[in-house]
């Protein structure tokens, strides 16, 4: 088969894939994922403290989600994508060479995150919608590791955009082309447009808990139907497809049902404080004290009262009763 010639425009591929600090060598894959997540863990703080939540609770989830949820990212990988476990003992653990399956790694977060969230007695629902942004906004990031390990790129193109392959990271059967769909340069564009949409959505609408989250896994979903049909990396097939292409319609699916139903539901007052402080902020209304009163007001302002959705704001109907009985 004869060589394709590199096009006149074309994206160039990083010539390594880290770098030295004296003798410590930075792989970028990891690096950006470290910067993903400290983006994610920011972006919600800022989300989650806007809604009412103690700001805080993202610390104390993010120490049990991100380890948990690379283990399912990493397990996910090994599963789904046999073929590219490096064929040494430890080959099933390399993640520093690429190889995390975001939906595992989406699941198993999930999880560990549904669980400290529950245990703070506060509401899931509110922190999925405040978390949901910021997963796009660091699985952007993350694909940037992708990027630089020459992996996660589609079909051959002759594009403008096309990105240069070097032979050694090239498929079988396709070792005669050079440049190649530059899927996770699409996928960056797209998480950052669905985290800005998102983010408006809730600001402009009325979107229940679980609402934003809903969303995220739908439109994130329904991409991954538009790149597994344009990847050409080794991936388990079934009937012909890709084996994440099925995951992506049924999550697709899932994602739209759930939504509609989260926006069907009734309002509920879901806290985004614990129940003892929930409980104090009602009491001081009750009372009707000055300084009962103040405390109040004073928890309102600091994030720790109830929940600030649109449907049911019980944290500022609390702060206004205690401000009104002050007066």
């Amino acid at each position: 088969m004869p060589k394709h010639a590199l096009p006149l425009s074309f994206i160039p591929s990083p010539s390594d894939n880290g770098f030295h600090i004296g003798p410590l060598f930075i792989h970028v894959y990891g690096l950006m994922y470290v910067i993903a997540i400290t983006l994610a863990v920011i972006i919600t703080r800022r989300r989650w403290r806007a809604a009412g939540g103690n700001a805080d609770l993202v610390y104390d989830v993010s120490i049990w989600a991100v380890p948990i949820g690379l283990v399912g990212a990493r397990i996910y990988f090994d599963i789904t994508t046999p073929a590219d476990i490096p064929h040494h003992w430890w080959g099933v653990f390399a993640i520093w060479s690429g190889g995390l399956g975001i939906w595992g790694g989406i699941a198993a977060g999930a999880a560990a995150g549904i669980w400290r969230v529950r245990r703070a007695g506060v509401s899931t629902g509110a922190f999925a919608n405040a978390i949901a942004p910021a997963l796009l906004v660091a699985q952007a990031v993350g694909r940037i590791g992708n990027y630089f390990n020459q992996e996660l790129f589609g079909k051959p193109t002759t594009l403008p955009w096309g990105l240069e392959i070097s032979a050694s990271h090239r498929p079988a059967g396709y070792l005669a082309y050079g440049t190649f769909q530059p899927t996770f340069l699409y996928e960056l564009i797209w998480d950052l447009a669905l985290a800005a949409f998102l983010i408006w959505l809730g600001n402009h609408r009325s979107i229940r808990p679980w609402g934003l989250f809903a969303l995220y896994v739908a439109g994130y979903s329904a991409f991954r139907i538009f790149e597994e049909s344009v990847r050409i990396d080794s991936s388990e097939h079934f009937l012909g497809l890709r084996l994440n292409f099925y995951v992506a319609t049924v999550l697709t699916l899932i994602g739209l049902a759930w939504f509609a139903r989260c926006q069907r539901a009734p309002a509920t007052a879901d806290v985004t404080a614990p129940p003892a402080v929930s409980a104090e902020l009602g009491e001081a209304a009750e009372d009707g004290t000055s300084d009962s009163g103040g405390e109040a007001a004073a928890a309102a302002e600091a994030g720790d009262s109830a929940d600030a959705s649109p449907p049911a704001d019980a944290g500022a109907d609390t702060a206004a009763a205690a401000k009104s009985s002050e007066q």
